[in-house]
């Protein structure tokens, strides 16, 4: 299956926008599968460095992850205030309490203006963004997390451990 919509400006990436891989997950905040693969991705980019550019996609499971929304929520409210990538590392690095109180004192060690969090995380706007990502999913043939996409095309091999890497440096991506 092919991941639509394709990735855009709307979304948030990290590492080389120009790089020759394109690594798209969709992930659930409250998801113990996402919490193993958060530091599998994160040895990804280490090793692969500019030829790898990531984007994370949110698909909170909220009827088996009660937190996962608000999470999702947050991310994207700390993005509003150029702290995406620090809230979302937060979000996995402290996924056993994910509370809506725990992620206000997680905005506030971020250093974030935390009136404007706590306003911007109860906006349709973002409601609209996270909703996005789930319809986004749900097209492009998600149905668990984490799911990944590599270069636009589902990857429906092991994502654990070294399986991921292997299968890029097999498919002379890298």
């Amino acid at each position: 299956m092919s991941l639509r919509p394709p990735v855009s400006e709307k979304d948030h990436i990290q590492g080389n926008p120009n790089a020759s891989i394109e690594l798209v997950q969709y992930g659930d905040y409250q998801c113990p599968y996402c919490w193993k693969a958060y530091p599998i991705v994160k040895r990804l980019q280490a090793s692969l460095g500019d030829n790898l550019k990531f984007i994370f996609r949110n698909f909170p499971l909220t009827k088996v992850h009660p937190h996962a929304k608000i999470a999702s929520l947050a991310s994207e409210a700390a993005a509003l205030q150029h702290k995406y990538w620090e809230m979302h590392d937060m979000l996995y690095e402290q996924h056993k309490d994910l509370r809506y109180e725990a992620i206000l004192s997680y905005a506030i060690g971020l250093g974030l203006d935390l009136d404007l969090f706590e306003k911007d995380i109860k906006s349709s706007v973002l409601e609209e963004k996270v909703d996005g990502d789930f319809l986004g999913g749900l097209r492009s043939g998600v149905n668990a997390t984490p799911t990944f996409f590599i270069n636009g095309e589902k990857y429906t091999e092991s994502w654990e451990e070294n399986n991921l890497l292997d299968h890029l440096w097999t498919s002379n991506l890298v």
